[in-house]
């Protein structure tokens, strides 16, 4: 059982229950849907396997994370997260905005998750900005491409380019890091170039005031400066 501090403090309390290594990675990969021992063993490269059935069974224990048994043919285990668990969602997607720009932009040698478009998206989407918003577009990313739609404000992603998008645009990594940081404006990163657009030229602007790392919290009466947009990150060594 976690520990129940003697000051009422929920963000200890919360990093009693999640906040052992992997433990949030573990969640992230159950935030896909359901899966197997095995498969969350091969989405989580350099995890032991002790640590990993360590991190499940308090990860159960704390009510995140549920089991159950498939029936026939499957007839397999697989773990995936309570309604209360997947609450974290919304705290995972904050975390990697946050992490993304203290990382900086990726160094040629570093591998990027298979994932990496299908989990950035969400986390960028700012739910506020989408309301009522139906529109589909095609975002190409380096060799990447992703299909992107908003269904009244309810987001569908997808791995290629698919349909006849409202804008279909082309960019390179640090364009893209740029843009969704908001240390580059959309409608100058069309007119340098940098940001290609293929139909609608303004719903390719609105799709990075949607998407977007920008702060989710109003400032507080001044420290304004404190939710401002950072500078892009040096490139690391």
């Amino acid at each position: 059982m976690a520990k129940r501090f003697e000051q009422y403090c929920p963000i200890a309390h919360a990093m009693s229950l999640v906040g052992e290594r992997w433990a949030l990675l573990v969640v992230r990969e159950l935030l896909k849907g359901p899966r197997r021992y095995t498969d969350l063993a091969g989405g989580l490269p350099g995890i032991g396997t002790n640590v990993l059935a360590t991190r499940l069974r308090e990860l159960e224990a704390a009510g995140v994370v549920t089991r159950r048994r498939l029936p026939p043919p499957a007839a397999s285990t697989v773990y995936e997260l309570t309604d209360y668990g997947a609450q974290l969602e919304e705290v995972l997607h904050a975390m990697a905005r946050w992490g993304a720009r203290s990382l900086g932009l990726p160094r040629p040698s570093d591998e990027l998750d298979p994932d990496w478009g299908l989990n950035a998206f969400p986390a960028l989407l700012y739910p506020e900005r989408a309301r009522e918003v139906t529109s589909l577009y095609v975002v190409r990313i380096g060799d990447d491409a992703f299909t992107v739609r908003l269904d009244d404000g309810c987001l569908h992603v997808a791995d290629g380019a698919h349909g006849e998008p409202d804008a279909d645009m082309a960019m390179d990594f640090q364009t893209f890091y740029e843009l969704e940081a908001g240390d580059l404006d959309a409608v100058d990163a069309i007119e340098e170039g940098r940001l290609r657009v293929d139909g609608d030229r303004d719903a390719a602007i609105r799709f990075f005031e949607m998407f977007s790392a920008a702060p989710r919290l109003a400032p507080v009466a001044g420290d304004g400066d404190r939710l401002r947009p950072r500078v892009a990150a040096a490139a690391r060594a």
